[in-house]
């Protein structure tokens, strides 16, 4: 695996790679024979730019991938109908008790033995500052960082399609909001409509009750196949065996971790001595040197979430090279467990098509007149929007990894950190003109997408794609 490092604020990594999607689904968007030559094109040209600054992986925060003012104009004589939106949570905490409760037990045996550097003693007061945060606020939850995502995502949804929901506030249409039922999706949910509402309070009064639904927005834990994949495949837990136990993952765990410990303690690691188990659900371990920097790195990536909440910076333990080591085995499994996976393949994303029914169903009820709301929003989770995008082939998950070839950042595009990163989202705008026709854009992390699957759009070059194109190209997707 070669990974190429380039130091730079995430501010400044984040507008790169934004410029670099845009210009893949520029690409990708081009209708012609060589529509797979473009795909190709589009994931080469996005690889280049985000194997670099990617060491945050779906942990890494929001920020939109486009300019409003970049689209395109929408065509004459069609007006705005209809929302369709499905959304990631925001930036939250740790999800349980475990890395920095296995890390605090480790760091409180090594103090009573001497086995600490002067790093490592500065380690202790962030792991206090962190476990305090979490006790007060609660594993799992939204934080501040993630409400104000939210709260973004939703304000830019009402300026793209002011007339659509001003018309709605007006004649009291609807509008319904949908959660996986997950504290920190209903809090995303919330934070959205905040925004959404924020230059129209009228709004207000057309937001449906909230209606949870985890069979449409939390999938992975009840679909049979899926989690027979996910606990009892060989073939995962074999790819998985070999990316996590290279020799790459040792050597960087080791720099890691003798920057914090003595030679004389990290032996006592190594020789077996501790067998730690988190104090939460008690199923974490802690036993090796790699443990030890793999839950590191997890705090590493959960500190700019937790911005608003404390001031930690784990910069000075783990350099951002070692970061984006540690970053591919994060991407690895999620890329085997919720996206592309295996060539040949769907299990990881085959359950995510109730999502596309719900979407081209409203869709088709505009012409007969069966959809009466203006806007669907969805809050879930990665595991959800993963793989929808996986499903539609967004740009970065169109490659499954062959037999005997594992994914790597050198020959696939999929990374987490555009694909999923918090609060990622996947819109679906529709406009109608007098004579009835619907025409739909997709927005993927707010920059315009094209649709693949040989959908055809009304113009070449066009993001805006009839609704019967999208319903006929999109059919075999559906359950």
């Amino acid at each position: 695996m070669t990974i190429t490092a380039t130091r730079r604020s995430s501010r400044s990594w984040f507008t790169a790679v934004g410029a670099a999607t845009t210009l893949a689904v520029m690409l990708a968007g081009c209708s012609s024979p060589d529509a797979d030559s473009a795909q190709a094109a589009a994931d080469e040209t996005a690889t280049d730019v985000r194997t670099t600054g990617n060491q945050y992986g779906t942990k890494a925060p929001y920020v939109p991938f486009e300019e409003m003012e970049d689209y395109a104009p929408i065509p004459d004589g069609y007006e705005p109908v209809l929302v369709e939106h499905l959304g990631r949570h925001g930036s939250r905490l740790l999800s349980s008790k475990k890395y920095d409760d296995l890390l605090y037990q480790l760091w409180e045996i090594a103090e009573a033995s001497d086995g600490l550097t002067d790093l490592g003693e500065q380690l202790g007061e962030d792991l206090e500052t962190i476990i305090a945060v979490h006790d007060e606020v609660g594993y799992g939850t939204l934080s501040g960082l993630g409400a104000t995502e939210e709260q973004g995502i939703g304000l830019r949804a009402y300026q793209r399609m002011q007339d659509l929901f001003d018309g709605a506030a007006d004649s009291q249409g609807s509008i319904t909001f949908t959660s996986s039922g997950q504290d920190r999706a209903t809090k995303s949910g919330d934070n959205f409509f905040i925004g959404l509402e924020s230059e129209n309070g009228s709004i207000e009064q057309i937001v449906a009750p909230r209606i949870d639904d985890p069979d449409l927005l939390y999938f992975h834990k009840s679909d049979p196949e899926y989690l027979e994949y996910k606990d009892n495949d060989e073939d995962l837990s074999d790819v998985l065996d070999q990316i996590e136990s290279g020799p790459e993952v040792e050597e960087v765990a080791r720099d890691i971790v003798s920057q914090l410990f003595t030679e004389e303690f990290i032996s006592r690691i190594d020789d077996g001595e501790f067998d730690l188990v988190d104090n939460g659900k008690g199923k974490k371990h802690l036993t090796s040197v790699v443990d030890t920097a793999s839950y590191l790195y997890e705090l590493y990536v959960i500190a700019p979430l937790m911005s608003e909440e404390a001031d930690v910076d784990f910069d000075a333990y783990i350099t951002e090279e070692d970061a984006e080591v540690l970053a591919y085995i994060s991407d690895a499994n999620d890329f085997y467990e919720k996206g592309p996976g295996f060539e040949g393949r769907d299990v990881t994303y085959r359950m995510s098509n109730v999502l596309l029914d719900s979407f081209l169903d409203a869709i088709a009820g505009i012409s007969t007149g069966e959809t009466t709301q203006v806007a669907d929003f969805r809050f879930a989770h990665a595991e959800e929007v993963i793989p929808f995008a996986t499903l539609l082939q967004l740009p970065g998950s169109t490659k499954q990894a062959a037999e005997g070839d594992p994914y790597t950042y050198d020959n696939n595009p999929w990374r987490g950190a555009q694909v999923a990163p918090m609060a990622a989202n996947i819109q679906w705008d529709a406009f109608e003109n007098s004579d009835g026709d619907v025409i739909v854009r997709m927005l993927y992390n707010e920059a315009e997408t094209a649709f693949g699957f040989d959908c055809t759009p009304i113009a070449d070059g066009s993001y805006f794609y009839e609704a019967d194109e999208l319903e006929s190209c999109l059919a075999p997707l559906r359950g």
